[in-house]
């Protein structure tokens, strides 16, 4: 329901969010009249909310007003707080499905040797410790100089650097995730053959990614043992030109679209993140998980208080129990660091109109569609089965899509109100715009449009199609905005944990 460039979006709503500036004396849905001036994405009260009351938007409670609340005033950080609690679950409208004809088509990819699809033909050059980031990039560079050009069908040379891998403990979670991630990387379907440069003498030793397979068919070589810095590049080019001449004779192939994995994320987000572009994607992921392929949340922080939902939607009471689980240990997690999961609302998000972590988490949730939940990962495991999926991840979004390419994700697909700007190499990156004014000021930067929705030129259901569209055409070879600008080499974040020593 719309009204003086609102947005109501449920009758149980006691909140209504400006599509627009709403300015003092315009009418509200409901009849209530506005007594403040209330910017785009902000909220208003459409009835009288006492203090100590819920404040109610996607028919789900966002929090508590702090003091009465009077309708036509703005609703905001000095009259409303977060407060844990779920008001019982709203059945789902309609989903957005597959039809027989999306189910039968194909995308162009690369068939791996182990049977993976690939969107991109990348070598990466990863570093297994800080101390051979530096080297890592001057072989990417070199690389890209004298061998790029002789091989047409090589998308790039990726440097994959970070800042751990030393100065920890070689044992618990902060080993483990890093293990895993640079593993994770070192076998992704986009890279069309990796190079591992480690120094010699770090934790991570470039051993473990030999064992079990993790590397088969990868190079890897020490910079202590190759005799240096200017050696270890010269020994990298000899290296990376015979994987090159196997490589760049690839080419794309017709593949099933049910092997297109898409990372889900959200970040910069505003007061129409959740009402355009989150829902417009969700759409996109039924008609995804329709014909097989996979869709990864992600994000845990930035889902907190909206799990409810998802765990509603559980394929079985075990998936329900992890994700759970999982919310649990976020909540020791922080406040033994003296923290609080609300604290995640960035200055941005405010600016947007989002108020606490339980309005942004409701409209985060949305990027999942409205299918079945069918599995729920660690952070950067390798993801199997179809449909949406859970990965436990920060609400960082670098942090978090390192962890959905690691396990697997081909595609990723990020929607934004403030217009964050990210590439994650070697998996392509979608932007997706939450309202029109951000768009069109950064539209070098952004894919789609998703504003028309509130403006209502174009439907939830009508978007959601366009951008599955749109993710078949990219995992094809159709280069997205952050592509061409170059985006990806510096977004290589594996999440830190454990103790630097």
């Amino acid at each position: 329901m719309n009204a003086a460039n609102s947005i109501l979006l449920s009758p149980a709503d006691n909140v209504a969010v400006a599509n627009g500036r709403i300015e003092i004396g315009a009418v509200l849905p409901g009849g209530a009249v506005a007594t403040a001036l209330i910017e785009p994405g902000h909220k208003v009260a459409i009835k009288p909310i006492a203090a100590g009351e819920a404040v109610v938007k996607y028919a789900q409670a966002i929090g508590r007003a702090t003091q009465d609340i009077a309708p036509g005033e703005h609703v905001h950080s000095h009259n409303l707080v977060f407060e844990s609690g779920r008001l019982p679950v709203v059945p789902p409208s309609e989903a957005v499905h597959a039809t027989e004809a999306d189910r039968a088509r194909t995308f162009m990819g690369y068939r791996r040797a182990d049977g993976r699809a690939g969107t991109r033909n990348f070598i990466g050059i990863l570093a297994s410790v800080n101390c051979s980031a530096t080297v890592c990039h001057a072989i990417a560079d070199e690389a890209n100089r004298t061998l790029l050009p002789r091989y047409p069908g090589i998308d790039g040379f990726v440097p994959i650097v970070h800042g751990q891998g030393c100065g920890m403990s070689a044992t618990g979670d902060g080993m483990m995730v890093l293990h895993r991630t640079l593993a994770g990387y070192a076998r992704h379907p986009n890279f069309g053959g990796v190079l591992m440069v480690g120094l010699g003498c770090e934790v991570n030793q470039l051993t473990l990614y030999g064992q079990k397979g993790v590397a088969a068919g990868k190079r890897h070589f020490n910079i202590q043992e190759a005799g240096g810095s200017r050696k270890s590049v010269e020994k990298a080019m000899l290296v990376l030109a015979e994987i090159a001449e196997e490589v760049g004779k690839l080419e794309r192939e017709p593949i099933p679209v049910s092997e297109i994995v898409v990372g889900l994320q959200c970040g910069g987000s505003d007061g129409m993140s959740g009402i355009t572009a989150n829902p417009a994607l969700g759409a996109a992921v039924d008609i995804l998980a329709g014909v097989g392929g996979i869709g990864i949340l992600s994000e845990t922080t930035e889902i907190y208080g909206a799990e409810h939902l998802l765990a509603y939607r559980a394929a079985s009471p075990e998936i329900a129990a992890k994700l759970d689980g999982y919310v649990k240990w976020w909540e020791d997690h922080v406040a033994k660091h003296g923290a609080s999961i609300d604290n995640n609302p960035s200055p941005g998000n405010k600016r947007g109109g989002l108020t606490t972590i339980l309005e942004k988490s409701l409209g985060a949730v949305a990027k999942g569609g409205q299918t079945p939940l069918n599995g729920v990962f660690g952070y950067a495991e390798k993801v199997t089965g179809h449909g949406l999926v859970f990965m436990d991840t920060p609400g960082y979004d670098p942090v978090s899509a390192t962890g959905q390419v690691a396990g697997g994700a081909n595609v990723i697909v990020f929607t934004t109100g403030r217009g964050s700007c990210f590439g994650c190499r070697p998996t392509p990156s979608i932007k997706v715009a939450s309202n029109s004014t951000m768009y069109h000021v950064m539209e070098e930067d952004m894919d789609v449009n998703c504003g028309v929705i509130a403006s209502g030129e174009k439907t939830i259901a009508g978007m959601g199609r366009e951008i599955f569209e749109l993710i078949v055409e990219t995992a094809s070879g159709r280069k997205t905005k952050s592509e061409d600008f170059g985006y990806g080499d510096n977004e290589f974040v594996p999440w830190h944990l454990g103790a630097t020593l």
